[in-house]
């Protein structure tokens, strides 16, 4: 076994070699002919292209060397053309911040049954007033650059639950087609990720309007793994069994607090009350992974931590009522 996969379970080398085609003989060789190929886009700065680096990008592409340079090049190139996104992209920067305090993203601090870790958005905390669209895609890609520095994830990735509970059409109007392409090339274009679903939950007639405006931008893949559940948890519990869940999706676990993914970002001593002018992370030079981080920070009590739905606003549908379950969209 490399280096390159100490501290992963023998459960996870396995899951890597049989569905990432990942050979721990060839890992060098593989990694290096991904830089190699460097030197054919000289309009691109590479920022970074050490072995640890690289490698997330051969695992997000089952270790096809060009479509992992591919993806390497775009991570860079959107950085490059959207250079106000990252200025300052860390934690402290008064935007991200904002987004991270309500709960963009809230992250759930256990994986599910196939060691994935789980994304929530509840779109209706978007106090359109208090948090740009720009910001709140930052504080998602910061806590990305976080999290993907566990190798774990690389393997297993991530699911994302998107509530649309309360959701407004005045808020859903501010939903533009350029915002959700700078979105949809950001996460699905330009991230070594591996998203093994999208789950709607709850959405409302508009947001399925949305999907045609944003269905010329996604890939096949893309569309194969977001799936619109409306309010049948059957369906979501089929995917993402309920031990895994807060309450609101119909969960055994309690309510999601919205301050926990922002504690663990922001430090110990963080209060949603307080401008903080505390720096505990810079996404580009990370020395911990998410994990140590979350049991460092212990929770304290927040006043902006509940989300907008209650325990119990979805409910179980019978057979024949769940005709927007199937899957619309997906990431790879």
């Amino acid at each position: 076994m490399t280096h390159l996969q100490a501290g992963l379970s023998p459960e996870t080398i396995e899951k890597a070699r049989l569905e990432l085609n990942e050979n721990p003989d060839i890992l060098h060789q593989d990694i290096q002919q991904v830089r190699d190929m460097i030197i054919t886009r000289p309009d691109i700065g590479f920022l970074r292209t050490d072995d640890a680096f690289i490698l997330r990008f051969l695992r997000a592409r089952k270790f096809h060397q060009a479509d992992a340079f591919r993806l390497l090049a775009q991570y860079f190139q959107y950085r490059q053309l959207n250079l106000d996104m990252f200025k300052n992209f860390k934690a402290d920067d008064p935007g991200i911040k904002r987004a991270l305090i309500d709960g963009f993203p809230g992250v759930l601090e256990n994986r599910d049954h196939y060691g994935r870790k789980i994304l929530l958005l509840f779109a209706a905390n978007w106090d359109q007033s208090r948090n740009s669209f720009t910001d709140i895609l930052r504080a998602i890609l910061l806590s990305l650059e976080v999290l993907i520095e566990d190798p774990e994830l690389q393997i297993n990735g991530f699911l994302l639950i998107i509530d649309w509970s309360n959701f407004s059409f005045k808020q859903a109007s501010k939903l533009t087609p350029s915002i959700l392409r700078l979105a949809i090339e950001g996460l699905q274009d330009s991230f070594p990720a591996r998203f093994g679903g999208v789950h709607f939950v709850n959405q409302p007639w508009y947001i399925h309007a949305l999907y045609t405006l944003i269905k010329p931008f996604l890939k096949d893949k893309t569309r194969k793994r977001i799936f619109l559940h409306g309010n049948n948890l059957n369906s979501l519990h089929q995917l993402i069994h309920p031990e895994f869940l807060p309450s609101e999706f119909g969960g055994t676990l309690p309510p999601y607090d919205m301050g926990t993914w922002a504690r663990t970002l922001l430090g110990p001593d963080y209060s949603d009350e307080n401008d903080y002018t505390h720096t505990s992370y810079n996404a580009m030079h990370v020395k911990h992974t998410s994990s140590n981080l979350e049991r460092e920070c212990s929770p304290k009590p927040m006043k902006r931590s509940q989300s907008v739905v209650e325990a119990g606003t979805l409910k179980h549908e019978e057979k024949g009522e769940n005709e927007n379950t199937q899957p619309l969209l997906a990431l790879d």
